[in-house]
C-alpha cells in the first residue's frame, strides 16, 4: 500500500522536490505496487541526459521504503567511478537516516560478511556495478551468506542507465539467441528472490523497448511490436533543462543564441589530433597552424567565455563559479596524451605573448570576443566591455586558473571526483580530456564548451546520446558562451540520432508505441519491408512524425547544360500544372518519384552535406500507401510554385533551409496534409547574384501528413545483428 511516511516526508523536505517530480515519484512507487513486474516486463523510469533521474529514483526508494520494501539494489554502469559517483549521491541523500540507524547503504565489494540482526531489521541499500564480481557478491551475500534474512525481505532492484544489456539479448555466429553473462547475472538474482520488483531507470531506453520477441519480421507485416514495459513512468523535464531540442532544433533559429553553438570542425583536424606525425602538423605552429585552427579557437573561446562569466556573476553580487571544457575525439590513450601535450602547450604559448607579444593575444581574445557577443546580445545578457575581458584574461593567464587534466582510466577519475561523485572543478577553468570514460553518467558541471569528435564506425543512438555531456541544468547566461565544436558529418548524424530520440520518446508520451512504431527499409527487390529495429544504425535513419519535412540543404546545381536538360523533363511530367492555384493536386505516386529522380540529378552538395533521395522516396512511397483512403492510395499531393529567389546563404553564413515559406507554402500544405503526404517544389531562379550558378532548378520538400505514426527509415543496417 502506498503510504507516505518517514523517509519519504523527510526527502520531500530536505530536496525541494518539484511537484511534477513527485507526481512522477508516487506514480511509479504505486504502478511497481499495483503491478506486476519482471526482467521481461520491468517498470521504465525514462528521463532525458542528465534531467535528474538520479534524484528521482533516490525519492522512490524513500517511497518505496515507506510502503513496505525492506531492500533496494541499484545496479549502476559498469565503472567504478560511477559506482562511485551514485553511492555518494545516494550516502548524501540518505544522510539523516544512516546517522539515526533507521538505514545501511554499502557498496557490495565492501559489505562486511558478518552483518548483526541489528543491522539486518534496517532498510537497506546496496550499490553494485553491472560487473561479474559484483554481482556473484551479491549473489553469494543474498542466497548463501545471509540466505534466510536478506532474499526473504520485499526487494526492489533498480537498474540505472538501463540499457540493451541490461536484458542481453544477442545474437551469436550460429544466429541463436543468447543470454548475456551480465543479464544472466541480473537473471540469477531476480530469479531467486522470493518477492522483488524491478524498475529500469534511463534516458536510452529504446534498445530496450524494441527489443524483438522474435526474431522473424514477414514481409506483409505492417508494424514491428516491441517489448512492452509493465508500465512506463516519464521524468518531469523542469526549467533550465538543456538537451537536442536547444542544440539541433532551437539552433535553427537565427533569433535564438542557439544559432551560435555549433562551430565546424574539419575532419581532417580530428585526424591531427589522433597522433603526433610532423607532415600533418609541427606543435610549435600551435598559434598559426590552420591544421588546428579550431582546436585553438575553441580553446581561446572557452577562456574568454569564462572570463565574461566571472566578470557577469561578480557584477551582479554572485559568486565566481569554476567551468568546464571537454575534449573527447578517441577512445585511445596515446591521442589523449597527444591532446594534452597540444592543450598544455597552446596555453604555455598563451602564457608566454601575454608577457611578451600583447598584440598577438589582444587579437586571439578580440576575436573570441566578437563570436561570443554575437550569442550574448541575442541573448540579452550583459556584456562585459572588451577593455575588461582582456584585463581578466591576463590575470587568468598570469595566475594559472587553467586546469588541464587528461581522464582515461578509473584510477584517475576516481581521485578527480568531489564528495558528490562529480569531476571536481579545482580551479576557475578546467579542461577535461578523455575518451570513454566520460561517456556516461559521470556529471561534469559548468561546461561551456565541448570538442567532440568521436566517429564510431556504426554510430548507435544510445552511444551517442551518452556522449552528449553538454546535455543538462544550464544557466541561460551560461549558454551565450557556450560553444560545441565537431564536424559536419558528426553533427549531422547527431541531429538525425535526436529526431529519432525525440519521435520514439513522443511515441512513448502519447502511448502510440503500444501500437507498434514502423521500421522500414527497401529489401534487393527495391520493396518497401519493415526491418528489425534492433539491427538499425540510427546515423542512416530518417525520422517520420506528424507533419514533419523533409529536404535536401548544402547543395549547389551541376553544370548548366546538364540542368537545363534536366528542367526541360521536369516541366513534361508537370505538364499544364496551374503554379497559382492556391491548393495541391493529386499526382500518381510513380510521377512524384519520377520527379524527385530528376532534381537528384540535377544537384550536387558541398563537403559534409547530402541527401537521402532513397530515403526521402521511400517516405512518400510509404506515406501514399497506407491512405486510410483506399482511393487515395498511390497518390500524392503536389504543390508546385515558380519563379522563387532565395539565397544560397544565409545572413550568417549557413545554408538557406526554408525555400518554402512558412506563411504561404507551409501553411497550405500543413492544412491539405491530413491524410496523404504533399510534395512542394519550389522552382528557383538560382541567380549568380543569390550565389547559385545563374541556373534556374527546382527544390523539392515533403511533408508528412497530419496523422502519421511515428516511422522510421532505415537506409543501413547493422548485418552483424542479422
Amino acid at each position: 500500500m502506498l503510504t507516505d511516511g518517514p523517509f519519504y516526508t523527510e526527502l520531500k523536505e530536505k530536496n525541494t522536490y518539484s511537484t511534477d517530480m513527485q507526481v512522477c515519484i508516487e506514480n511509479t512507487v504505486d504502478k511497481l505496487l499495483a503491478q506486476q513486474t519482471s526482467g521481461d516486463k520491468p517498470g521504465m523510469l525514462l528521463g532525458k541526459i542528465q534531467s535528474g533521474k538520479t534524484k528521482t529514483f533516490l525519492g522512490i526508494i524513500g517511497l518505496a521504503f515507506d510502503s513496505g520494501y525492506d531492500l533496494v539494489i541499484v545496479l549502476t554502469k559498469g565503472t567504478k567511478a560511477l559506482t562511485n559517483q551514485t553511492y555518494q549521491r545516494i550516502a548524501d541523500h540518505y544522510k539523516e537516516f544512516t546517522e539515526t540507524d533507521d538505514l545501511q547503504l554499502f557498496d557490495i565489494m565492501s559489505m562486511p560478511d558478518n552483518l548483526t540482526k541489528w543491522e539486518i531489521r534496517q532498510k537497506l541499500i546496496i550499490v553494485a556495478k553491472k560487473e561479474t564480481n559484483n554481482l556473484s557478491r551479491v549473489y553469494t551475500l543474498l542466497f548463501e551468506k545471509y540466505e534466510h534474512t536478506l532474499s526473504a525481505k520485499k526487494v526492489l532492484i533498480i537498474d540505472d542507465e538501463a540499457d540493451y544489456a541490461s536484458i542481453g539479448y544477442k545474437v551469436t555466429d550460429s544466429e541463436y539467441m543468447e543470454l548475456q553473462k551480465i543479464a544472466e547475472k541480473i537473471n540469477e538474482i531476480r530469479r531467486r528472490l522470493k518477492d522483488y520488483d524491478f524498475l529500469q531507470v534511463t534516458a536510452t531506453p529504446y534498445s530496450l523497448y524494441l527489443q524483438p520477441e522474435n526474431i522473424e519480421i514477414t514481409d506483409n507485416a505492417q508494424t514491428f511490436e516491441p517489448i512492452k514495459p509493465a508500465f512506463t513512468e516519464l521524468v518531469p523535464i523542469n526549467i533550465g533543462y538543456i538537451g537536442g531540442e536547444y542544440y539541433f532544433e532551437e539552433s535553427s533559429d537565427n533569433n535564438s543564441a542557439a544559432s551560435y553553438l555549433f562551430e565546424e570542425v574539419m575532419p581532417e583536424e580530428i585526424d591531427v589530433l589522433r597522433e603526433p606525425d610532423r607532415r600533418k602538423f609541427k606543435i610549435e605552429d600551435i598559434l598559426i597552424s590552420e591544421k588546428v585552427m579550431r582546436l585553438r579557437v575553441a580553446i581561446v573561446n572557452f577562456i574568454v567565455g569564462g572570463c565574461i562569466r566571472r566578470i557577469q556573476l561578480k557584477a551582479s553580487g554572485k559568486a565566481e563559479e569554476k567551468f568546464s571544457f571537454i575534449v573527447h575525439t578517441e577512445k585511445k590513450k596515446a591521442s589523449h596524451q597527444w591532446q594534452e601535450e597540444i592543450v598544455n602547450y597552446l596555453v604555455a604559448k598563451l602564457v608566454d605573448i601575454a608577457k611578451h607579444h600583447r598584440e598577438k593575444l589582444d587579437g586571439l581574445i578580440k576575436a573570441s570576443y566578437d563570436d561570443l557577443k554575437n550569442s550574448i546580445t541575442v541573448l540579452g545578457s550583459q556584456l562585459p566591455i572588451l577593455e575588461d575581458v582582456v584585463k581578466e584574461v591576463y590575470s587568468a593567464l598570469d595566475n594559472d586558473f587553467i586546469m588541464i587534466t587528461k581522464v582515461n582510466s578509473e584510477k584517475d577519475i576516481n581521485v578527480l571526483l568531489d564528495s558528490a561523485g562529480q569531476l571536481k572543478l579545482r580551479t576557475p577553468l578546467n579542461i577535461y580530456i578523455g575518451g570513454q570514460i566520460l561517456d556516461r553518467g559521470i556529471t561534469i558541471r559548468n561546461l561551456i564548451g565541448f570538442y567532440y569528435g568521436r566517429t564510431p564506425n556504426r554510430f548507435q543512438q544510445d552511444t551517442v546520446l551518452q556522449h552528449s555531456r553538454m546535455y543538462g541544468f544550464r544557466p541561460l547566461e551560461d549558454l551565450a558562451v557556450t560553444r560545441f565544436y565537431t564536424t559536419k558529418g558528426i553533427h549531422c548524424a547527431m541531429k538525425r540520432i535526436h529526431e529519432f530520440d525525440s519521435a520514439l520518446r513522443e511515441a512513448f508520451l502519447k502511448g502510440s508505441h503500444k501500437n507498434g512504431v514502423v521500421f522500414i527499409r527497401i529489401d534487393e527487390s527495391s520493396r518497401i519491408v519493415p526491418c528489425s529495429p534492433n539491427k538499425i544504425l540510427l546515423s542512416t535513419t530518417t525520422t517520420l512524425v506528424s507533419n514533419k519535412r523533409l529536404l535536401p540543404v548544402g547543395f549547389s546545381t551541376k553544370a548548366k547544360g546538364h540542368v537545363v536538360n534536366v528542367n526541360k523533363r521536369i516541366d513534361e511530367l508537370l505538364g499544364d500544372y496551374n503554379y497559382d492555384k492556391n491548393e495541391p493536386v493529386l499526382i500518381e505516386l510513380i510521377t512524384a518519384l519520377n520527379l524527385i529522380d530528376l532534381v537528384y540529378d540535377s544537384i550536387e552538395f558541398d563537403d559534409g552535406y547530402d541527401w537521402d533521395c532513397n530515403a526521402f522516396k521511400a517516405s512518400i512511397e510509404y506515406l501514399s500507401s497506407n491512405s486510410s483512403d483506399t482511393t487515395n492510395k498511390g497518390k500524392v499531393l503536389l504543390l508546385a510554385r515558380k519563379n522563387r529567389e532565395l539565397s544560397r546563404i544565409k545572413l550568417d553564413g549557413s545554408f538557406s533551409s526554408t525555400p518554402d515559406n512558412p506563411e504561404t507554402d507551409q501553411t497550405v500544405a500543413r492544412n491539405f496534409a491530413k491524410d496523404l503526404p504533399v510534395l512542394i517544389l519550389l522552382h528557383q531562379m538560382g541567380k549568380e547574384s543569390n550565389g547559385w550558378k545563374d541556373c534556374e532548378f527546382w527544390w523539392p520538400v515533403l511533408m508528412a501528413p497530419k496523422n502519421t505514426k511515428t516511422v522510421i527509415f532505415a537506409n543501413d543496417l547493422n548485418e552483424s545483428k542479422s
